[in-house]
């Protein structure tokens, strides 16, 4: 029986990318922000690695802990980024043509880098830990599951894309699945496009309001810092009116929203949040 090859340098070095590409051009990213932050805060350095890596954990969705609080409600941007490059990173390691063999390894290097990322980042965050008190290690087997789910999305995203017609064929299935796949894809983008300009049109409506959310800082940098936040959560928020289009509710914060009734809570201060209805007998700045 024939063994497989031995991989050569070239694709030594495609495994090596598939692996630690999109983590390393993430982590490079936060680092540029946190460290940004901190020379615009005046602040000293400790505990930047710590920050580092917690915000590498948060673009996976594992929960932050900072001074007992947790962060369960991260913004959804830096996730879908995170699916996207992963995806487009495991589909350009791959042909229509490339073996089995070769798609295993790469769908390994695509999961087995980032643990081995993860298992850094928890470590550094125990680490940072011990002299910034206020920040607490996350769960490790949540991180852990999280960081996998994502990729593997990513994964069998960028599999799907190059050697899907293979696959089926391997397995025999008719072609409706496929079609049905691209039709149900394309009915999630509409809805996921209608929405978002939906929400644009209520952040218009809701001019005002957004106006006094930002009126929380007066200096350049807070507000540019509010925008940016926005932005990372602005799909949170869409997401949150594709849940009442198809007749579903939304939660933000103590406050709930459904087609038929507007339940008031007190809403983080963040400018994409003006798009939500107003509560009744709610205050539009703390809505």
């Amino acid at each position: 029986m024939n063994q497989p090859s031995r991989a050569n340098p070239a694709q030594a070095r495609a495994l090596l990318t598939v692996a630690f590409g999109p983590s390393a051009v993430a982590l490079v990213i936060i680092a540029a922000i946190v460290l940004v932050q901190l020379v615009i805060a005046n602040s000293d350095m400790t505990g930047t690695f710590g920050a580092v890596a917690s915000m590498w954990l948060g673009t996976h969705l594992v929960p932050i802990s900072i001074g007992g609080r947790v962060i369960e409600v991260l913004p959804l941007l830096p996730t879908a980024a995170m699916v996207w490059g992963v995806a487009r990173t495991v589909a350009s390691a791959l042909a229509p043509t490339t073996s089995w063999y070769v798609i295993r390894w790469v769908i390994a290097s695509a999961l087995a880098g980032p643990l081995l990322m993860t298992a850094i980042s928890l470590a550094i965050i125990h680490d940072a830990s011990t002299v910034l008190t206020q920040l607490q290690s996350p769960n490790a087997l949540r991180a852990f599951g999280c960081v996998l789910g994502v990729h593997a999305v990513g994964a069998v995203i960028g599999v799907v894309t190059r050697v899907g017609r293979r696959i089926a064929l391997v397995l025999q299935l008719p072609s409706w699945p496929m079609d049905a796949a691209r039709g149900a894809v394309a009915g999630v983008l509409a809805l996921f496009g209608l929405s978002g300009a939906v929400t644009a049109g209520s952040l218009v409506v809701h001019w005002a309001t957004m106006d006094q959310l930002y009126s929380v800082t007066n200096d350049f940098v807070g507000q540019l810092s509010l925008t940016l936040l926005a932005i990372l959560y602005a799909p949170n928020v869409i997401l949150g009116s594709c849940a009442l289009a198809v007749g579903s509710s939304a939660h933000v914060g103590t406050a709930t929203f459904s087609a038929f009734a507007v339940f008031g809570g007190q809403l983080p201060t963040v400018p994409i949040l003006a798009a939500v209805p107003t509560p009744p007998l709610g205050r539009p700045g703390s809505r």
